[in-house]
């Protein structure tokens, strides 16, 4: 009897335990000083500065090849950082933030963007003329809609929101979820997300592998963005000093599996430059010089990578724990205002400081003048989603091809850009296109004088798009005017007539056509490709 009482109490308090030792997981609480915050937030940006005026002049010199040339930075060159689109584009969103409040909705996000002064290009540009289309988050990244749904552009512009939540990666998805389907979907919407939960994981995590590892945790496992980054730490494992064998094999792996730019070795995709990112990290063992050089010696967008690297190190160790060097070259320029924004890097330190706290009391924390007292979340990972599954690249029909478009009406040839464009303002007029595949972009020049043109597959009309395009003074040639994925295999009729129809601004109705890229769908997947150790 005594024996059953005494294991009773033993049971009752090893259960106590438990749910002590549980209870304190759900609620962990960690508290760091208002001084260290700011300093941790001010290195981020610091960082973000830095990486991205160190990498500039190789961006895209190195495609499908890694970066051989001399690097030539001093810590200086980060006055170049006012002039990066990687820092004004997203203080864009924090003047919303300012003007609206942190819980504005997308579509004023997306509207401050979309009216920005500044040029644009990818996913982003595509946000921006989806404003003005009337389309609006988050079909405005929506792979429907937007073909660059993969591209790195909320990866580059998501810093901000991973500063602003430290040690909580769920209010940072919660952001990413919003701000990110404003240009972006699936992996594209991943490269933001997983650049917030590395810095909001590294408030309080200094191991680079335990820090890359803990965010990979905001991904979902069956995400391509996942995959690669568990190729990264993978390759890293096998080649502990060979960040080149790494890179090697990540480009034999996945160098090819972009869509925008489809069947060229031009690869803006996230995940590829997110891959770059972690090799950047793992190699550079925390130091600031060698995290640098080797993510921008990765190649392809060769000054958003560095500068997310460095952001990472930046936060890790405050302002105050990067070289003086750096430290001066920042505060020689803190009240210099970032091109397009009222911004500084002083303005941005004590705004992002304060939607910190803000945040940080919001979700059950507590702020005093002298700590703040974070409420950790444990990591969920973001909801599945996928842009183009399984889609890749067949062949290009420019539209001066021979053997490819069919005209009726009065087409014109465009020779002043490549590929030559042909173009026809004259209602009725008709471009058919017989291909075979599960998918096809049609492309075409957004200019001044461009018009609208209705587009029909297999003999339905699918949408009615308008080639109009003059926003900050820019306009682009040989564009994604209308796309669509998931068709049956098979023979398909894509059908263009030219409406004769603008909006009033447009200053003539030309419809122009460039080529068509046409897609398919393959059995094979990346998870099917052994690395060469492997086979």
């Amino acid at each position: 009897m005594k024996t059953r009482f005494l294991n009773f109490i033993v049971l009752a308090l090893l259960l106590t335990c438990c749910n002590v030792s549980t209870e304190k997981g759900r609620n962990e609480s960690r508290t760091i000083t208002a001084e260290t915050l700011k300093d941790k937030i001010a290195g981020g940006w610091a960082g973000k500065m830095l990486g991205v005026t160190y990498g500039a002049p190789s961006e895209f010199k190195a495609q499908a090849k890694t970066f051989e040339d001399s690097i030539n930075w001093v810590p200086k060159d980060v006055k170049g950082s006012l002039w990066q689109d990687d820092l004004y584009v997203q203080l864009t969103f924090l003047e919303t933030m300012d003007q609206f409040g942190i819980d504005a909705p997308a579509k004023k996000f997306q509207e401050f963007f979309a009216k920005s002064g500044y040029e644009l290009w990818h996913a982003n540009v595509q946000g921006r003329k989806n404003y003005f289309d009337s389309i609006f988050p988050p079909q405005s990244g929506h792979p429907d809609y937007n073909i660059h749904a993969d591209d790195i552009d909320f990866q580059i512009e998501a810093d901000y929101i991973g500063f602003m939540c430290p040690g909580m990666p769920q209010t940072a998805n919660k952001i990413a979820d919003k701000i990110g389907h404003i240009m972006n979907y699936g992996d594209g919407v991943y490269g933001g997300v997983f650049i917030g939960a590395l810095y909001s994981q590294a408030y309080f995590e200094n191991d680079i592998r335990k820090l890359i590892e803990k965010a990979l945790l905001s991904l979902p496992a069956e995400s391509e963005y996942y995959k690669i980054i568990k190729d990264a730490i993978l390759l890293h494992d096998q080649f502990p000093s060979d960040w080149r064998a790494s890179w090697k094999e990540l480009e034999t792996k996945w160098g090819d599996t972009h869509i925008c730019d489809a069947g060229t070795i031009f690869n803006i995709d996230a995940k590829f430059n997110g891959a770059f990112i972690v090799i950047g990290l793992l190699y550079g063992d925390g130091d600031p010089i060698k995290t640098m050089e080797i993510t921008t010696r990765c190649g392809q967008d060769s000054d958003c990578n560095p500068s997310n690297a460095m952001s990472v190190l930046g936060v890790i160790k405050g302002l105050s724990g990067l070289p003086k060097s750096y430290q001066d070259a920042i505060h020689a320029m803190g009240d210099s205002l970032f091109i397009f924004t009222n911004y500084s890097f002083n303005k941005a330190v004590d705004q992002t400081f304060k939607y910190a706290k803000e945040l940080a009391a919001a979700n059950g924390g507590t702020v005093t003048e002298k700590e703040i007292k974070i409420k950790v979340q444990p990591t969920e990972p973001f909801a599945l989603e996928m842009s183009f599954p399984k889609l890749v690249f067949d062949r290009t029909v420019n539209a001066t091809d021979a053997n490819g478009w069919e005209y009726k009406g009065k087409w014109t040839i465009l020779e002043k850009d490549t590929p030559h464009a042909k173009y026809s303002n004259n209602k009725g007029d008709e471009a058919t296109l017989s291909f075979e595949g599960t998918g096809i972009s049609i492309n075409g020049n957004w200019f001044r004088d461009c018009g609208k043109a209705d587009i029909y597959i297999d003999g339905e009309l699918k949408r009615t798009v308008d080639g109009y395009f003059y926003y900050a003074k820019q306009t682009h040639n040989n564009m994604d005017l209308y796309h669509i994925t998931n068709l049956p295999q098979g023979k398909h009729l894509v059908r263009v007539v030219v409406k004769g129809e603008k909006r009033p601004e447009a200053t003539e109705s030309n419809f122009y056509l460039t080529k068509a890229i046409i897609f398919k769908t393959s059995a094979k997947t990346n998870e099917s490709i052994k690395f060469s150790f492997q086979n």
